[in-house]
């Protein structure tokens, strides 16, 4: 922790803009599962090649197909443009976690933050995003913050059925999911709005899928509410194979980020996101490659 309490007190010194770029941030006391800072932007990166999970058959090959078409302001990640920055720092964050995958069962992953407005969702979809790019990854991307889901907006997709419904025994998994055109990603949108969230994440349904998911997807990842806003976060991280906490430099306080990390009790956090960093940090990194071939 020590190196994420410096970087958030420099940066709140230094008051640092909020652009929609990521820099991770080393949890070093897991040594396994450990990524520095981590960094996207253009261009090529290796890629790590964990083992594809054979798929149980009559769930996904039912699940209705969706175009994806991406609301204006959702901030996703664009393939036509893989030279750009973020996009870069995302498939480095995608590299480490697959090269975490090969050290230990990593399947199912949930990114909150300490507070709102700090990025988890941004984190959460485009991270999911990346990991669709590649061949070998079958990926769910669940929307599990079910107080204020956003996940459905953003794809421009229908919120129900979804999790809430599956959960509730209202319909199937496959009726719960959608699949996106011509991508490896797959969508369980919130579905129907629920006035116990909690009550309902608690249902034994809720651990099962957790433990049959890694069945049908090489990465399950999970956006969630703000771990200091309610519990829902810290019940989901005790049933995900890691956690991801998402930061915003300039923003998310000293204080709230020990709690947050108390909170989890650091049983499996895989590390720490920080968003909101000055575009010329990240850009500087890549002139040096890129230049000469523009």
């Amino acid at each position: 922790m020590s190196r994420v309490h410096d970087a958030l007190r420099r940066a709140e010194k230094e008051g640092l803009p909020s652009p929609q770029t990521i820099t991770p941030v080393t949890k070093e006391e897991v040594p396994p599962r450990d990524f520095s800072a981590v960094n996207t932007g253009n261009g090529g990166v290796a890629i790590a090649t964990p083992a594809r999970v054979s798929l149980r058959s009559g769930v996904l090959e039912h699940v209705k197909k969706v175009v994806f078409e991406p609301a204006p302001e959702s901030h996703l990640l664009d393939s036509d443009n893989s030279l750009e920055t973020p996009a870069e720092e995302f498939r480095t964050l995608r590299t480490r976690l697959n090269h975490l995958q090969t050290l230990q069962p990593l399947h199912t992953v949930v990114c909150t933050s300490p507070s709102p407005a700090e990025g988890k969702t941004f984190t959460a979809v485009n991270l999911a995003l990346a990991q669709a790019q590649l061949s070998e990854n079958t990926v769910l991307l669940g929307d599990f913050d079910l107080r204020r889901p956003v996940v459905h907006n953003l794809f421009q997709v229908e919120r129900s059925p979804g999790l809430s419904d599956y959960l509730a025994g209202q319909c199937s998994l496959a009726d719960a999911l959608r699949h996106v055109e011509g991508a490896n990603l797959f969508l369980l949108p919130a579905g129907t709005p629920v006035k116990n969230p909690l009550e309902l994440l608690n249902l034994r349904q809720a651990k099962v899928l957790f433990e049959e998911l890694p069945q049908h997807f090489n990465w399950a990842i999970f956006d969630t509410p703000p771990l200091l806003f309610s519990a829902d976060a810290n019940l989901l991280a005790t049933l995900a194979d890691g956690t991801i906490l998402v930061v915003k430099i300039g923003s998310t306080t000293f204080d709230n980020v020990t709690r947050a990390m108390q909170s989890l009790c650091e049983n499996n956090v895989l590390g720490i996101v920080a968003n909101g960093a000055r575009a010329s940090e990240l850009y500087s990194k890549y002139t040096y490659y890129y230049s000469k071939n523009e």
